[in-house]
């Protein structure tokens, strides 16, 4: 893989550490500002909205831009939002922080995604997505507890400087590593943004959309109110949250890693073998939760089913999405944010029956995804994954 691949990987360290470091920092920004806790939790919703909607419509504007360019764009945004955020006197100018370095994440990653596809082979894609979101992976093992700590010992201002100067390494690895030349040619070979956004009416371009929707929606859910379930189910002390989030992050680190390597030439084997897995154990988690062992093992095993089927069916939309050459990025990172806003939503729905509700919606979630298996199975039999396929 391309030295570059890994630069900007960590840029997606770095914003990854901002989308979810909130999780830990919420009781002290409401404090801090002077709103109920519950009021403060906006700031996580709009953020991941910012993210679907973002995606596709910095994208467009950006798809004539050099890549690098563009990159280096979206992440000054992201700076700049995280410099106000630190100096927020008030909720709505946090608020507007965040949608808009929501918005900086959703087109540097929409970018990012195209970029490392252009980067390597158009059969090793996959691999090449394994590399960027093991970014994210690596923000859920080291950036979110690193910010929660650091947040503690110096205030939740201090978890957004460090993200602010986070940017600094990221954009030089952009300068250095990302080549200048155009996110989409002027010539007439490149089609233009209409004919791009006609690829959502495909089929099968949708159902990978909706699959990868569903399962994020499901992992996400889980993950988000994964401290309930420590502390009120597993009878765990407040330390052993951490400690749980830690292995989810290290499970979804070596589930990308392993789908990366056969997400390409294999993909029919990561989503027969993974999917059904995962509701399966989703189930296995949420009847473990009372046994403290059996709830940390099936943590980390989720983490890792959870993001190999979610990263292989990431790298379909980008295969899927080869007619959108500069919209294609932007069409997974919006399915990978829809469901990351609305399995939060639809699991919180569930927190007053039982804390390990979440974790039956993930159940629920991940069966619907099952459905579009008829279409996985056509796939990944036929073998024809790979650009223009199905056309």
């Amino acid at each position: 893989m391309p030295l570059s691949l890994y630069l900007l990987a960590v840029a997606v360290f770095a914003m990854g550490t901002s989308e979810f470091m909130l999780a830990g920092l919420l009781p002290d920004i409401a404090d801090d500002l002077g709103v109920p806790v519950g009021e403060a939790g906006l700031l996580t919703a709009a953020f991941a909205v910012g993210m679907a909607v973002g995606a596709p419509l910095m994208a467009a504007l950006a798809r004539r831009w050099p890549r690098r360019t563009a990159l280096l764009a979206f992440l000054g945004l992201f700076f700049a939002a995280h410099v106000v955020g630190a100096v927020a006197d008030g909720l709505p100018v946090l608020l507007g922080t965040r949608v808009i370095a929501a918005l900086a994440n959703a087109g540097f990653l929409a970018v990012a995604l195209t970029t490392a596809a252009a980067l390597v082979p158009a059969d090793r894609k996959g691999r090449a997505l394994s590399v960027l979101l093991g970014g994210t992976t690596a923000a859920t093992i080291a950036g979110v507890p690193g910010g929660a700590l650091l947040g503690a010992l110096l205030g939740w201002r201090a978890a957004f400087w460090a993200v602010a100067l986070g940017c600094a390494p990221a954009a030089l690895g952009v300068l250095r590593g990302v080549p200048g030349g155009r996110g989409g040619s002027r010539s007439s070979a490149d089609p233009r943004l209409r004919a791009e956004l006609a690829e959502l009416r495909r089929p099968r371009l949708a159902v990978v959309m909706a699959g990868t929707a569903l399962v994020t929606a499901g992992t996400f859910g889980a993950f988000t109110f994964l401290a309930p379930v420590v502390t009120e189910v597993a009878g765990l002390g407040p330390f052993w949250v951490p400690v749980a989030l830690v292995l989810f992050g290290v499970g979804s680190l070596a589930g990308v890693t392993f789908a990366g390597r056969l997400s390409d030439a294999r993909p029919g084997t990561v989503l027969a073998v993974c999917g059904p897995l995962l509701p399966v154990g989703w189930a296995a988690f949420a009847l473990a939760a009372p046994h403290p062992v059996a709830l940390l093992t099936m943590t980390l095993v989720q983490g890792a089913l959870g993001f190999a089927v979610g990263s292989t069916l990431i790298a379909r939309v980008l295969y899927e999405a080869s007619g959108a050459p500069t919209m294609a990025g932007s069409y997974a990172t919006a399915a990978l944010n829809v469901g990351a806003a609305a399995g939060p939503v639809l699991a919180a729905a569930t927190l007053d029956a039982s804390a390990t509700g979440p974790a039956w919606t993930a159940v629920a979630l991940a069966v619907a995804a099952l459905l579009c298996a008829p279409v996985f199975r056509a796939l990944a039999v036929r073998g024809i994954l790979v650009e223009g396929a199905g056309r």
